[in-house]
């Protein structure tokens, strides 16, 4: 899967460890930044996540900071963009099947280092199970 990543400095660290087990189960990664831990403003590397997902050119995106809210919000300003808070494997899966978010947002200073390679390999794996959900998705398109 082609995945675009994202992150502002406080989410710098999971970002370079989200990459390395991503790349390692065969996933092609393109990181848009930052690259390094210091203060940066989120929206100048996440607008370019959430275009690059929204164009096609990428599959899915996962964009980081310290909560990952202020991410999420950036991302879902561009249109197609469906993306989701997580912090945990089952928010991770339900973002998946009843939203189909197309962005993962994760925030480093709620999530414990030891539970991000599960929300991420949820997230990546989960199916969109359609259906009665897809009606939903649609009507968010259209606003």
């Amino acid at each position: 899967m082609k995945i675009a990543i994202g992150t502002d400095h406080a989410g710098y660290r999971y970002k370079e460890k989200i990459k390395g087990f991503l790349t390692e189960a065969g996933h092609e990664v393109q990181d848009f930044g930052t690259f390094s831990d210091e203060s940066c403003d989120y929206p100048d590397f996440i607008f370019p996540v959430a275009k690059a997902v929204a164009a096609g050119e990428f599959e899915r995106g996962i964009v980081l900071g310290g909560s990952g809210n202020g991410e999420a919000i950036a991302a879902n300003k561009v249109k197609g963009i469906r993306c989701a808070v997580c912090w945990n494997t089952l928010s991770a899966e339900m973002a998946r099947r009843h939203n189909d978010a197309n962005v993962l947002s994760l925030g480093e200073r709620m999530i414990y280092e030891d539970q991000l390679e599960a929300i991420v390999t949820t997230w990546l794996e989960t199916p969109f199970d359609g259906g009665r959900h897809e009606r939903r998705i649609q009507k968010i398109e259209r606003l």
